[in-house]
């Protein structure tokens, strides 16, 4: 059993549902579901098979959470690589993982070009640009697949900052995520009125939790856009609007969040979970007497 598999058991439970809610864009459990598996299938049409690392060069949006889905479900592992990364960092990952295919946007194309090793680095990857491509995709199953993914799978490889040198991918496997998100749904459970907010970059693991919590749960998945997790104003509109019920920060935007004059508009929030940093008590006293929620420290599914 993996989050996969726990995952279509919620589609089944749930299938007409809205699952994921993007800029006014939205899928239902089933359709989510569906388009994630074809887009599995046509991966392993291409080749990916069990633990075969491929690349996610993906903004927010609803393809980034088909895409994460799909190579999960064919098997694979995926690698996220933030648009917002610098072209050597990208380029150095893509040849330090070797992936042979990689996930992307249509406006999103001009970066990887730019990449100062590109011409050889393409040389052996298969570039599938799923919002200009999703014609061919379409034409793939639909079904569940049957793959038997293990928890001894590798499931991602994230990188870390490079702080201390070079970048170093570290590979996790399934029993993180299935244990990590077994807890949460035990000890942080959601209902179908719930709205989970997803706003940190998927180069994080905390996104991990982020992207399954809600979806293992029949919840509704909001998706912040591009740059939105920056901009407070943004954020509190975003949960004003969509009834957002759980959102994660760091401490340190959590302190910008709480200083916008609109902030107790948000009264939709129940939970907000921080971690990345220490959470200092004054943080803390500041949080309670703006919102009426309950506040969580957390740490992330890599070390659980």
């Amino acid at each position: 059993m993996t989050v996969i598999q726990l995952f279509e058991e919620q589609v089944a439970r749930t299938s007409d549902e809205i699952a994921v809610v993007f800029e006014g864009e939205q899928l239902t459990y089933q359709q989510l579901n569906s388009k994630s598996n074809q887009l599995a299938h046509h991966l392993q049409g291409s080749g990916v098979g069990k633990e075969e690392m491929v690349g996610l060069f993906l903004e927010r949006s609803l393809e980034m959470v088909i895409g994460i889905l799909g190579v999960l479900k064919a098997g694979g592992a995926y690698v996220p690589l933030d648009p917002d990364y610098p072209a050597e960092r990208i380029g150095y990952m893509l040849q330090d993982t070797g992936v042979a295919i990689l996930l992307t946007q249509s406006h999103l194309v001009h970066q990887l070009t730019a990449i100062e090793a590109w011409e050889s680095i393409s040389s052996n990857l298969t570039v599938i640009i799923l919002d200009a491509h999703w014609e061919q995709i379409d034409g793939s199953r639909k079904g569940n697949l049957d793959n038997e993914l293990s928890l001894q799978d590798l499931a991602y490889t994230i990188y870390t900052s490079g702080s201390t040198g070079r970048p170093k991918g570290v590979m996790n496997e399934h029993r993180g995520i299935y244990n990590r998100l077994l807890w949460m749904l035990d000890a942080l459970p959601l209902t179908r009125e719930d709205r989970v907010l997803q706003k940190t970059p998927y180069s994080f693991d905390v996104s991990i939790w982020e992207f399954f919590w809600p979806l293992l749960s029949g919840a509704r998945l909001i998706i912040a856009k591009p740059g939105g997790h920056k901009d407070s104003e943004y954020l509190v509109n975003l949960i004003v609007e969509q009834g957002i019920t759980a959102a994660h920060f760091v401490p340190s935007m959590l302190q910008v969040f709480l200083l916008n004059e609109r902030v107790e508009e948000c009264r939709s929030l129940k939970r907000v979970l921080c971690s990345g940093e220490a959470l200092p008590l004054h943080l803390q006293e500041k949080f309670y007497s703006r919102l009426e929620a309950d506040l969580f420290n957390l740490y992330g599914p890599t070390e659980a």
